[in-house]
């Protein structure tokens, strides 16, 4: 069986400055880490709270989604001290999302939120939309001139891969 390609999005806002970067250190003991975006920092989603720090990394791995859920993202929320709860929108240290499986769209809130579309776009900027046909670098364009988002190039520089 091949590998499958993933494009994985890091948010966190507890911390994150820390977070962010120890996360992507953990990633790269359970996978090949092919790439990573801007950290993008952009205030928090669904209620008040911290800003957020997010990028993304492509990742290959043999494993299914679920499979890289139980076996690589959750046990690094867990080591990073992620307690999920019913507030899907709780402040976290790190959140890690499967966006992309080889070139589809995993989820549609990549077309709807800027803090994933705009360093997926970095990545993967003709990932098009299944029924719009509209690229994802089209759609980062237009979100980014109605929501505060700014790259934070100093979280994640130096020797990241």
């Amino acid at each position: 069986m091949s590998d499958l390609q993933y494009y994985l999005g890091l948010g966190s806002n507890i911390t994150p400055a820390k977070n962010l970067p120890r996360a992507l250190e953990l990633l790269h003991k359970y996978v090949v880490v092919e790439t990573i975006s801007t950290a993008w920092e952009s205030p928090s989603v669904g209620e008040p709270g911290p800003d957020f720090l997010n990028a993304v990394v492509r990742i290959n791995s043999a494993l299914q989604p679920n499979d890289l859920k139980d076996r690589v993202i959750h046990p690094i929320e867990a080591q990073l001290g992620r307690v999920r709860t019913e507030d899907k929108n709780a402040p976290r240290p790190i959140d890690i999302d499967i966006l992309v499986v080889d070139q589809q769209a995993y989820t549609d809130e990549v077309w709807i939120y800027p803090h994933l579309a705009l360093p997926l776009a970095e990545l993967i900027p003709d990932l098009t939309h299944p029924v719009t046909g509209e690229t994802i670098a089209s759609v980062a364009d237009r979100l980014v001139r109605s929501t505060p988002i700014r790259p934070r190039p100093d979280i994640l520089k130096g020797p990241q891969l």
